[in-house]
């Protein structure tokens, strides 16, 4: 099995407590029936959700992220580049505004993926 995707499993049998929480209102096309994977590898990263029909990744970002803003900036390029668009929410508003960011993601959702 490849490295990463090695990663990706462990990531998803060990989930952070944000991760655990959004995870329950995305999975079995919950959330306006959209298809959702977590721990996705792509593009050289592991992205917490994707949703591959709509082109949209999903990052949720805890403290050690402030100190590595460069390397996310450098990520969200490459999958962009790749034509997925990036949304990141911080653990806290994932857990403590778990409606608002709902909200935002059935937003975008709803912008469609752009393409074709």
């Amino acid at each position: 099995m490849h490295p990463l995707r090695r990663r990706a499993r462990h990531l998803r049998n060990a989930p952070t407590d944000a991760e655990r929480h959004l995870w329950r209102f995305l999975r079995r096309h919950h959330l306006a029936g959209h298809r959702f994977r977590r721990q996705v590898p792509l593009a050289g990263y592991i992205v917490d959700f994707a949703c591959p029909a709509q082109h949209l990744i999903i990052e949720l970002d805890g403290g050690q992220h402030a100190a590595r803003s460069e390397y996310d900036q450098l990520r969200t390029a490459a999958l962009e580049a790749l034509g997925y668009r990036v949304l990141r929410y911080w653990n806290d508003a994932v857990l403590q505004q778990t409606t608002e960011v709902l909200e935002d993601i059935l937003r975008q959702l709803e912008r469609g993926n752009g393409r074709g």
